[in-house]
Parts: structure tokens; C-alpha cells; sequence
């Protein structure tokens, strides 16, 4: 059996195994796959493991013998998925693999946007210290967390994490879902300290927001003028899920208004992005080029996991599947 790896960089640099993935097949593993080599490296395989590497109609179709397609991620968008379950092609993803990771950076931008550690540390290093007049100095506000107001959109398990972690510094967790209902009578969520309310008022109560769901028709750019124009005075406003869901320029002008304090994000809407990206010029912006998912702990998880998918379809029990 053919195995095709078409981007295997990003999860495994160099610092995982693929040996597991090797026992199964004849393997093929490629660092990154363009657009114009997809189909040639692709041909004749029955398994295809993609992350970023899209997987459209047309190549779909154009590929007779593929019988199965592993996505190394959570959000599988970047495979027509439609037309795989048309042409009898299991699709599956790899969910929660990341959950500790990114709630775990996501107070960490909380953190930078309250200290500038960083920052304070290169005035440190470039002498500031040395010849300072005073014992101690600080180049900005510095802010306390405890009874400050977390606003969570999307209360999934990043969500949830996000939440407990922001408890444990004392902040009120308001939180907005689809589907709210499903989380408060599931005795395995821990809801007793969330406040469920609906958008407008998370927009108008949170002195912080974090974003944590996917990016769809409903919420692709639901961070805009209007919704910014509901938000506190210096709200600050973090995004470790996907960077549709941020009009930029709109952001971009709210941050030069001082409307929003600061910006934290790990994603943009187009990866790697542009010169030109807005955000990118604002001294109000943190930005990681996103990593939130990326600790060693979290991507073997996902190895773990994309193995673990491959060997249940080999034996005719597919699980993680999101086109059945």
C-alpha cells in the first residue's frame, strides 16, 4: 500500500518518529508539497496524510486509487470533503490532541499583553537596568487578572481549559455556545463558575475575549466594526483559533483608536502573511506565528492519534472520521 505524507514538516521537524506510519505501507514523506506537485506525489496512493496541503474536487478526482486521507490537524477545511465521501474516500482529523497546548498559550499572550516580560527583558539585556536611577522601572502599565472578565467564544475543550486555567488567576468567565444547553447538563464539564449569555453581552461585559471556535459561514469575521463597536473601552482581544474571524482591518483601525488595548493573536487570515497585513505595523499587537498547537507534548499526541486512525481503518473500524 501506497502512503503518501504531502507536508510532514510542520508536525515532525525532526523530533518525532515516523516509524510507526513506515511499518504500515510504502511510504513517501514529503517536508512540504506545492500546488503545482500534489498530483505527481500523490499518484497511486491509497492513503494520503495532508496538515496544510489542499485537497480539492478536481485532485480528488483525479486520484482513482485513494481510499483514505488523514488529516494531521483538527480543522480539516483544507479537504473537499464532500467530494471524498462521493468517491468513497474516509476522511479523518485529530481532535482534542492540542487542548492543553494552546489553553496553555493562550495565558500566556494573556500574560505578555499584562507584563511585556519580553519586552522588559530585552531593556534588561540592553542596559535599562544597569542605568536606571531606581531600584526597579517599568516601560508599561502593568495589569492584575483577578476580577477581570474573560469572555470565551466557543466552549469546546480549548474553551473549557482556557476557562479553568483564567480561574485559577481569579477572573469571571462569561462564556457564549451554539449549543450551551449541551454543556451545562454534562456532568463532565465543569460549568459551575461560567456565565452562558448570549453574543451582544459577552461584546459588552468582557475586559478580555478569546476566541475558540472554528471558522465557518456564521462566524468568519465576527470580530468586526460593528461587534468591536459593542466591546469595552481597551478591551483586549486574543485569537489562537483561526484568523477569519477577525476582519484586520477593522481591528487594525480599533487598535489605533485605543477602542481595543491590545490584540494577541497566533493566527492571521492569510498564513504566512503579507508585508503589507495590517496588524502586522500596529505597536499594539502581539502576534506568534502559529504555534499554539505546537509544544512536543501536543504533536505527538497528534502522531499518536494519526497513527492510531490509519491502523483502525486498516482493520475496517474507522474512527475520527468527519465525512461519514
Amino acid at each position: 500500500m501506497k502512503i503518501v505524507v504531502l507536508d510532514g514538516y510542520a508536525l515532525n521537524p525532526g523530533d518525532l518518529s515516523w516509524e510507526g506510519i513506515k511499518e504500515m505501507g510504502d511510504v513517501e514523506i514529503y517536508e512540504r508539497t506545492s500546488a503545482a506537485k500534489i498530483l505527481k506525489r500523490a499518484e497511486g496512493a491509497e492513503v494520503l496524510l495532508t496538515n496544510k496541503t489542499p485537497l480539492s474536487r478536481e485532485t480528488i478526482k483525479a486520484l482513482p486509487e485513494l481510499k483514505y486521507v488523514g488529516v494531521l490537524a483538527t480543522g480539516y477545511n483544507v479537504v473537499d470533503i464532500k467530494a471524498a465521501a462521493e468517491n468513497n474516500i474516509v476522511v479523518t482529523n485529530v481532535p482534542t490532541y492540542g487542548t492543553n497546548a494552546v489553553a496553555q498559550f493562550v495565558m500566556a499572550l494573556l500574560l505578555e499583553v499584562c507584563h511585556h516580560v519580553g519586552e522588559h527583558n530585552r531593556a534588561v539585556k540592553n542596559g535599562a537596568w544597569t542605568e536606571a536611577d531606581d531600584f526597579c522601572f517599568w516601560n508599561y502599565p502593568l495589569i492584575e487578572l483577578q476580577d477581570k472578565t474573560l469572555g470565551i467564544i466557543g466552549f469546546g475543550s480549548i474553551g473549557q481549559k482556557t476557562a479553568e486555567l483564567a480561574s485559577a488567576f481569579g477572573m469571571k468567565i462569561l462564556s457564549y455556545d451554539r449549543s450551551p444547553e449541551k454543556k451545562i447538563n454534562n456532568p463532565e464539564i465543569k460549568t459551575e463558575e461560567i456565565e452562558f449569555v448570549d453574543l451582544m453581552d459577552l461584546y459588552r461585559r468582557a475586559d478580555v475575549i478569546s476566541l475558540h471556535c472554528p471558522q465557518s459561514k456564521e462566524t468568519e469575521g465576527m470580530i468586526n466594526k460593528f461587534s468591536i463597536a459593542q466591546m469595552k473601552e481597551g478591551v483586549i482581544i486574543i485569537n489562537t483559533s483561526r484568523g477569519g474571524l477577525i476582519v484586520e482591518s477593522d481591528l487594525a483601525a480599533a487598535l489605533e483608536t485605543g477602542k481595543v488595548k491590545t490584540a494577541a493573536v497566533d493566527v492571521l487570515s492569510t498564513e504566512p502573511p503579507a508585508a503589507s497585513n495590517s496588524l502586522l505595523n500596529s505597536d499594539r499587537t502581539i502576534i506568534t506565528p502559529h504555534i499554539a498547537w505546537a509544544s512536543q507534548e501536543a504533536r505527538q499526541r497528534l502522531m499518536n492519534t494519526v497513527l492510531e486512525n490509519l491502523k483502525s481503518f486498516l482493520e475496517g473500524n474507522v474512527i475520527n472520521q468527519v465525512n461519514g
